[in-house]
């Protein structure tokens, strides 16, 4: 169990404040009880760690019948939950909320995945995650088939418009920001962008990686010919108005990766719940 699972499970527990009520007047402390987790809208699961957390918290069991990244069908049982109700009831909802936004990414990151099926290009998650659950929702696109892209800021450099305007505007080279970032171990040099131009200039600067933003697939297979014949084996990213009617375009233009905020910031929660038996 990892320390970003106990985290946000703890946060989950939290927003339900310090007791259950109802529970309390209700259930009779320490009653045995067992529960089904249900997917029954079936998908990509995922959230299991997550799930095991918000368990553990409350002392409870999880026994998981299908791990992360299964693809399950519409109503099938994918764990066994074991506890005393009251325990259980109060893991209940921060339990499924957690699964449901996971199994809802992963499915949606499947989707993505199949349809670039026998290319090589890479589906890529963005920080465009939910506050205090971007461990959740990466580890959700990674069980869906997607790749990891940068999830902070002090790991890859990557240049966009606001910084080229800061560039231009205090006079430093482009070549002069990513030897400094060199100079620091960063490896991973990404650069936006947004003309021909800037293209020569990142790559004649030693950018590894060209983010191309919010342009159609003909030009991204354009660019990429054109860095490429400039710096051999530079990465290219497409961003930006890409769906799942579109995105296999993209791949065939020639981009290694294609990232996707609609992923994580536009997830619609898969179905899943809850059914205790005694």
């Amino acid at each position: 169990m990892t320390a970003d699972a106990e985290h946000i499970a703890a946060i989950a527990l939290a927003e339900d404040g310090e007791s259950d009520i109802t529970t309390a007047v209700a259930v009779p402390p320490r009653l045995p009880a067992e529960g089904v987790i249900e997917f029954r809208g079936g998908g990509v699961f995922a959230g299991a760690a997550f799930a095991d957390a918000v368990a553990h918290a409350c002392e409870c069991r999880i026994e998981w019948r299908v791990p992360d990244g299964r693809l399950v069908q519409p109503g099938a049982a994918v764990g066994l939950i074991q506890g005393s109700l009251g325990r259980m009831l109060r893991a209940e909802r921060p339990l499924l909320n957690l699964l449901q936004r996971a199994s809802g990414i992963a499915t949606a990151t499947r989707a993505y995945v199949d349809a670039v099926a026998g290319t090589p290009c890479r589906i890529l998650h963005t920080r465009k995650t939910a506050p205090g659950l971007r461990a959740l929702d990466i580890a959700a696109v990674l069980a869906g088939g997607g790749a990891r892209h940068r999830t902070d800021l002090g790991h890859e450099v990557m240049v966009k418009d606001n910084h080229w305007h800061a560039i231009r505007l205090l006079g430093n080279g482009l070549a002069r920001v990513l030897a400094d970032a060199g100079e620091l171990g960063i490896t991973s040099l990404y650069v936006e962008v947004e003309s021909p131009g800037q293209l020569e200039e990142a790559c004649r600067a030693g950018a590894t990686r060209l983010l191309i933003d919010n342009q159609p697939p003909e030009t991204v297979g354009d660019w990429a010919k054109q860095a490429r014949a400039l710096r051999p084996g530079m990465e290219v990213e497409a961003t930006g108005g890409i769906t799942l009617e579109n995105v296999r375009a993209y791949a065939e233009a020639g981009a290694d990766f294609v990232s996707i905020g609609a992923l994580t910031h536009s997830v619609r929660a898969a179905d899943l719940a809850l059914e205790v038996r005694f």
